[in-house]
């Protein structure tokens, strides 16, 4: 069964801003997903010149054993595999020309790619 953690009131795992939150939700409701079902699904793969990378997909509703976060009224959804590797993270999302989109700081990387794609931990 997934257990959700309300991270606005100072749950651990990871974090998002206000901008990633905004502009995830606003992509959900695009596609017209059910906000207050659906999620963002962060997730550590195989892969990269590093060793790991970052995936990120929407999906209907979390798997059994997700962590379930919320923040800014985003449910971001997390297997605790990849949880591991991306505690304490922050998802943060960038406009712009050069740089736009979603990124991960993660406080547990060791080194990342000259790309900034993958990582080893």
């Amino acid at each position: 069964m997934s257990s959700t953690v309300d991270a606005d009131a100072g749950g651990t795992g990871i974090d998002v801003t206000e901008p990633a939150a905004a502009e995830a939700v606003d992509l959900m409701e695009g596609e017209q997903m059910d906000v207050d079902e659906a999620g963002l699904r962060l997730f550590v793969q195989q892969g990269g010149c590093a060793g790991l990378s970052y995936g990120m997909r929407f999906e209907h509703e979390p798997e059994s054993d997700d962590q379930v976060y919320e923040h800014h009224g985003l449910r971001v959804f997390i297997d605790q595999s990849s949880l591991n590797y991306i505690e304490g993270s922050v998802l943060d999302f960038e406009g712009g020309l050069q740089g736009e989109g979603f990124h991960v700081r993660n406080p547990n990387v060791e080194s990342e790619c000259g790309c900034g794609e993958s990582f080893r931990t």
